[in-house]
């Protein structure tokens, strides 16, 4: 299954976790999505961990220098 991308490369700063969360937020359980950034999303999944821990997952598919792409998914239950 082809996981939905979600670029935020062109968002500015402050509204980028705002749509991350509302992209995670609707998604079912067991469904995914790619985040496309222009930085190491690492403050992003502390915040996730605060959060939404044990119900996420996290794999980074691509580590820059240029573009990250996380691949983010919530867990069922």
């Amino acid at each position: 299954m082809a996981s939905a991308e979600l670029d935020i490369r062109q968002e500015i700063p402050a509204r980028r976790h705002e749509l991350i969360f509302s992209t995670y937020g609707a998604l079912a359980a067991d469904e995914q999505f790619v985040l496309v950034n222009d930085h190491d999303p690492k403050p992003l999944y502390y915040q996730f961990a605060a959060e939404h821990a044990g119900r996420f997952t996290w794999e980074y598919l691509e580590e820059g220098p240029e573009v990250w792409k996380v691949r983010i998914g919530r867990l069922a239950g």
